[in-house]
């Protein structure tokens, strides 16, 4: 693996790349994340050794910096980064975009379709395309509120109860309240920060945006929606499936879960070895 940074002006973004040189004809193979960065890419790189693999840092996560004086993050400001590294990688590139980074990819298809060969965005949170989206919007917001006023251990835990809850958000959702953060190894003091890319209001444009469906149709990159199995009902796989039937496309499915693509990197290992068999089907026309 060898690490690179592109200066896009008002942030350095910093970026992997794994495997060899892409043979004649062949696409680099680009992973997106957010609030993830590249080190989530590893084992799935890994399971791909013919491929060049190229994963990155979004603006101001990781080891990406930024100097536009912002601290949200803005799908359509990362598409633009992403349109960057692509030209910096020397043309189109086959995409795996996952959670947020979906939203970024479905952002940059809709702005640059020659960008991209073939998209698979898996599980991008769009909570605006289902069809309990105000009950949706209203568990977000309660999470972020117990965010704000209990710190992280208390905010990451609404944020598994949120992101588990299977279904429509009802009112046995509403009524259990927070969990409490102990019962998930989690801290449950406040350190007093409140900055959390995933827990804060930072990525609230990322769960709002709305895809460009007449965009999607008309780019001639394949647009895949990708839902793992075994998230089952949970919000991720239903906003997918939702967008899926939007656009008028079948979903794919893929092993695993909303991170099924990664090792023991965050403390819930997928299926890397599965999915990326899966990843070659699928980026073969299968």
């Amino acid at each position: 693996m060898d690490t690179h940074t592109l200066d896009v002006g008002d942030a350095v973004i910093a970026y992997d790349v794994h495997g060899p040189d892409p043979a004649p004809g062949d696409r680099p193979l680009l992973a997106i994340g957010q609030p993830m960065d590249a080190t989530g890419f590893r084992s799935l790189a890994a399971q791909l050794p013919e491929r060049r693999v190229v994963a990155y840092d979004p603006r101001g996560i990781g080891r990406s910096t930024r100097r536009d004086g912002r601290t949200d993050h803005d799908p359509q400001v990362q598409a633009a980064d992403v349109h960057a590294l692509i030209g910096a990688l020397g043309g189109p590139v086959d995409l795996l975009a996952s959670s947020g980074g979906a939203v970024t990819a479905l952002a940059l298809v809709a702005a640059h379709p020659g960008d991209v060969h073939v998209l698979v965005a898996h599980e991008p949170p769009l909570i605006g395309e289902l069809p309990d989206a105000a009950a949706a919007r209203r568990a977000w917001r309660e999470m972020r509120e117990v965010y704000e006023a209990k710190g992280h251990g208390a905010g990451m835990a609404a944020f598994i109860a949120l992101t588990s809850w299977s279904g429509e958000f009802t009112d046995d959702y509403f009524a259990a309240g927070p969990p409490d953060p102990a019962a998930f190894g989690l801290p449950t003091d406040d350190d007093g920060a409140r900055d959390d890319p995933l827990l804060s209001d930072r990525s609230a444009s990322v769960l709002t945006f709305v895809p460009d469906a007449a965009a999607l149709a008309a780019a001639p990159t394949r647009v895949l929606i990708a839902v793992g199995e075994e998230t089952g009902d949970a919000l991720t796989a239903r906003t997918a499936r939702a967008l899926a039937a939007r656009l008028g496309r079948e979903f794919v499915l893929f092993p695993s879960h909303h991170g099924g693509f990664a090792g023991g990197e965050f403390g819930h290992p997928g299926d890397p070895a599965g999915f990326a068999a899966r990843l070659r089907t699928v980026l073969d026309g299968g």
